[in-house]
């Protein structure tokens, strides 16, 4: 596929309401010279889960760290809620949007309660509000609140670290949350149970979802649409039906790898 067919995903349909929550419009970022996205033109609908899959550097990432501003836009805009990333004030951006990485980032020398606790605490929410939200979000992930609530990071294994993390992006309960290879660094068991539990959450929640992934099973488990990424362009957004059977040779290379 050529540099100009690249910047010209397929777009598929989704069922549920069609409204953007997050847009790219036409967005390039270069960093000392070097270009790491280029010509980024799509949009997330509301309550979906659009996975981002691609090979290590080739720009998720990067596109996920433009929708939270960790990043900023060399050229180009990306809009959240229909108000352009430079125009929020960007602490505030970050608390509308729950953000879980593959480490968790867990603060060592908190306990699971404050972890989780982090948000709605900055946000001013009430003690009893706060307690009640921990206690329901750890249930939520398969964590008794009794036995998991005063430990610490050091004291869990990784996947109930990775169930403290999502509880913890969930916390203030955001409308949009971003995952970037959240289950990427789990045993292959404990990575497939926590992709079915997750893949079950998020009918539950309704929530908007970027989720970047390397694992194209992870893509069919967990996406309402997938988009391609290679070289910093996205070269096909369509739901998983239609991607299983694209002519893409980027994307007929990564099904391949499941045969």
């Amino acid at each position: 596929m050529s540099q100009s067919q690249q910047s010209e995903p397929r777009s598929g349909s989704v069922d549920g309401p069609a409204d953007a929550v997050i847009q790219f419009r036409n967005v390039n970022l270069q960093v000392n010279q070097k270009s790491l996205v280029e010509g980024l033109a799509f949009e997330v609908l509301r309550g979906e889960t659009l996975v981002l899959l691609g090979r290590s550097g080739s720009g998720k990432t990067t596109t996920l760290k433009l929708i939270n501003r960790l990043l900023d836009p060399t050229n180009g805009e990306v809009c959240v809620e229909g108000t352009s990333t430079r125009s929020w004030n960007p602490i505030e951006l970050r608390r509308h949007i729950g953000y879980v990485i593959q480490d968790t980032g867990l603060f060592p020398h908190f306990t699971v309660e404050r972890n989780i606790a982090v948000v709605p605490r900055l946000k001013g929410w009430p003690e009893n509000r706060t307690r009640e939200r921990v206690r329901e979000l750890l249930q939520l992930v398969g964590l008794d609140p009794g036995m998991f609530a005063n430990r610490y990071p050091r004291e869990l294994s990784g996947g109930q670290r990775q169930r403290v993390g999502v509880a913890r992006a969930l916390a203030a309960d955001p409308p949009i949350v971003l995952m970037d290879e959240p289950f990427g660094a789990l045993d292959p068991l404990t990575r497939a149970e926590l992709q079915r539990e997750f893949a079950a959450l998020t009918k539950r929640l309704n929530k908007t979802i970027v989720f970047v992934t390397h694992d194209i099973r992870e893509a069919y488990t967990l996406a309402s649409r997938i988009g391609l990424f290679k070289d910093g362009h996205l070269i096909e957004l369509d739901t998983p039906d239609r991607f299983a059977s694209s002519m893409d040779a980027e994307a007929q290379a990564f099904n391949k790898s499941i045969e």
